[in-house]
């Protein structure tokens, strides 16, 4: 990954970061922890190996992105937002009546968002679908796969890797957020979740597992995936849900949370205030 590459995304990440904080604190509530999570994932993507048009987001020659785990919507919101895909006045109205930013991603509501998911497990079943069908078409795109590892306690997600694995779909990128947290504890409290890479390389998946926090690790998996076309690609991502922010980060309950006390308000206005003088400095 080139210097200059690496400085445009990090500071992508800086201002999908803010955004996602804004636009939580000002709705009062949301999925917050693995939002922050998937921050480094997406301005990789989209400042490096995504093709898209922010002018044209239905452009046939596209890559279609699938965030199953659709709660972490306000991420995708974000570096939409901050790619020209839309104002950036929409991040405020998250969950309005009407809006066109839901709770879980809609295809039929986001200008950018190429699947309607949240309940968990069935965007695997829809990238499947879509790798397999750009396959047929002779296409070069890829289909960028988003599951969470609490997600992975559904079913749905083994059958789905299954065909991926059985079809080569070399052109499915799988990524597991791997941020060890769920709804309702670790996800080793709630279902062991066992060693992903090992079960990902039993279903036939060439595997790889970096630092889900580190872009230029991010990176160059994406590029050694690309390599492969002989098989499915998995690429699990260590992270850390709420990351990039401490207090998000040590919270027990990070994985929805609410904006109704002194302490995660004032949190937050560091925090943004913080990304912002970072994001000023990098553009200065």
């Amino acid at each position: 990954m080139k210097e200059e590459e690496l400085k445009e995304a990090t500071l992508l990440a800086a201002k999908v970061r803010r955004d996602v904080l804004a636009m939580l604190q000002h709705r009062g509530y949301g999925h917050i922890g693995g939002s922050l999570s998937l921050v480094e994932l997406m301005a990789d993507l989209y400042t490096k190996q995504l093709k898209h048009d922010p002018a044209n987001p239905k452009w046939e020659e596209r890559d279609r992105i699938v965030l199953s785990k659709g709660h972490a919507g306000p991420v995708m919101y974000s570096v939409l937002a901050e790619r020209g895909f839309f104002p950036k006045e929409w991040l405020m109205t998250l969950n309005d009546g009407g809006t066109n930013l839901p709770s879980h991603t809609d295809r039929l509501k986001t200008p950018g968002v190429d699947a309607t998911t949240g309940s968990l497990g069935q965007g695997t079943s829809e990238a499947a679908g879509i790798a397999q069908a750009l396959a047929l078409k002779g296409s070069d795109a890829y289909t960028y796969l988003i599951v969470g590892d609490g997600e992975l306690n559904e079913g749905q997600c083994w059958e789905a890797f299954q065909f991926i694995a059985a079809k080569k779909l070399s052109n499915c990128i799988v990524f597991i957020d791997s941020n060890k947290k769920q709804l309702d504890g670790t996800t080793d409290e709630v279902l062991y979740g066992f060693d992903y890479v090992e079960k990902m390389k039993a279903f036939g998946f060439e595997t790889q597992k970096v630092n889900g926090q580190d872009i230029a690790a991010i990176d160059a998996a994406i590029e050694a995936a690309k390599q492969n076309k002989s098989s499915a690609n998995a690429i699990v991502l260590d992270t850390v849900k709420g990351a990039g922010v401490k207090y998000f980060e040590t919270a027990v309950s990070n994985h929805s949370m609410k904006w109704n006390n002194d302490e995660i308000n004032q949190t937050t206005d560091e925090a943004i205030a913080a990304l912002d003088a970072e994001i000023e400095g990098s553009e200065a």
